[in-house]
């Protein structure tokens, strides 16, 4: 037996379809959502405080760097792993407990006494980073009907931006109040981070297990069996190309999204700009974006059409982005940039579910997204790099933008469309 989402679109308009999404495939929604919203607070309230990190522990702005560098080469062991046992045993358990793991080395890294066990602390953080985002995905993806997958996947890739978002009010809110404080701020803010791990228990009693993924068990019971674990079979002749190239074009993606990201907050302190309003716009450009190219993608254009425009427009915008000083012109280009370049994201979950089959959901799509995490994951060291040989941080983000900007725009071309797939289809690289 096979989950086949209905195919056609519904006469109605975007409301009226959200409207026939039931509770469970909402629930199992939110769930995700909720999860890969904590994971984008926890990560990104880094990018706050690296300025009174090197400080605490007198380092360069290379080594600070290294602490997201390192947390995203470790998020390909996160999802490599979490991916499988999200094949194995389900999705709904390894989001679980993925959530209790940041949590758990979020707070830990608050009580660092150096800065060796901070970076081991932000290692071992990137592990259960993956795997939440190999678990979350497909169980949100495989709940929701096959018409609305592309909204699904903006709507759930925006999750990450409400992070952000919430991370920068709370280091606005409560970073000044503890500067006066016995343990420094950025210590409690850390803290504060491994709170959320309270959700799990509403994820518990309310969240179903994916349908889809409990009729494939279902199938693979009454037949032969699974000879191979997911992650080697995503290695096998049948997947290694999907595999490679999705790995490289989610690395072109966030090699774009680090570039823009990782130092922003840095390089408006260091023009003597509070960063709070310029990273509510860009995160609310990321929320809107990831939806609205989610939903574009589901038109004509498909999904290589809405990337392949999205990072073209927001790679254009990068002169407004980072390139003056005028507040209001900074503000302008932090939503444009937010909404295109940050936006491309929304359309990737979807994409990268319809490259692989229910058998390798968790596995495949998981590990070309962190295995382009990994590729990109230098990119917040190498910026660290162009500082300290003397090129300014702006001048070293806009770089970083416009190359991987180019590169996003060749990967997509390079792939198969997959708007309109059944889950239950392979696609190879044409």
């Amino acid at each position: 037996m096979q989950i086949c989402n209905p195919s056609p679109r519904e006469k109605g308009g975007l409301l009226s379809e959200l409207k026939r999404v039931n509770r469970p495939q909402w629930y199992a929604f939110i769930g995700a959502w909720s999860g890969w919203l904590l994971d984008g607070f926890d990560f990104s309230i880094l990018s706050f405080l690296l300025i009174d990190i090197q400080h605490s522990f007198t380092v360069g702005k290379a080594l600070a760097g290294a602490l997201g560098t390192v947390t995203l080469i470790l998020r390909l062991v996160g999802g490599t792993v979490g991916g499988t046992l999200a094949d194995r045993v389900g999705r709904k358990r390894p989001l679980i407990w993925s959530i209790v793991w940041i949590s758990l080395f979020s707070a830990l890294s608050g009580y660092s006494t150096s800065y060796g066990m901070l970076f081991t602390f932000r290692a071992l953080f990137g592990i259960g980073m993956g795997s939440l985002w190999a678990s979350g995905m497909p169980l949100a993806l495989e709940h929701w009907p096959r018409q609305l997958r592309g909204i699904a996947s903006g709507l759930l890739m925006g999750g990450f931006n409400w992070g952000y978002m919430f991370a920068a009010i709370t280091f606005q809110l409560i970073y000044p109040v503890l500067r006066t404080a016995s343990i420094p701020g950025w210590r409690v803010l850390f803290y504060i981070s491994g709170i959320p791990v309270i959700f799990i228990f509403w994820i518990k009693k309310n969240v179903k297990e994916s349908p889809v993924w409990l009729a494939d068990q279902e199938q693979a019971t009454r037949g032969t069996g699974r000879a191979k674990l997911s992650i080697r079979e995503i290695f096998g002749p049948e997947f290694i190309g999907t595999t490679m190239h999705c790995s490289l074009l989610m690395g072109a993606i966030l090699c774009s999204y680090y570039s823009i990201n990782f130092w922003y907050p840095t390089a408006l302190r260091e023009i003597q700009l509070e960063p709070i309003r310029y990273l509510i716009a860009l995160n609310l450009g990321g929320i809107i974006g990831t939806v609205w190219w989610g939903r574009i993608s589901e038109g004509r254009i498909g999904r290589r059409g809405a990337l392949t425009a999205a990072a073209i427009v927001g790679t254009l915008t990068t002169p407004l982005f980072i390139g003056f000083r005028s507040p209001s012109i900074l503000i302008l280009g932090a939503l444009l940039i937010g909404s295109c370049a940050v936006g491309a994201l929304g359309v990737m979950p979807s994409y990268l579910a319809e490259r692989f089959p229910t058998r390798v959901r968790g596995a495949g799509p998981s590990f070309s997204y962190h295995a382009g995490a990994f590729l990109a994951s230098f990119t917040p060291t190498l910026i660290g790099v162009l500082q300290d040989r003397g090129m300014g941080l702006r001048a070293s983000m806009a770089w970083g933008i416009a190359l991987s900007g180019c590169l996003v725009v060749l990967m997509v071309r390079l792939g198969p469309e997959t708007r309109g797939r059944e889950f239950s289809v392979p696609i190879p690289v044409e």
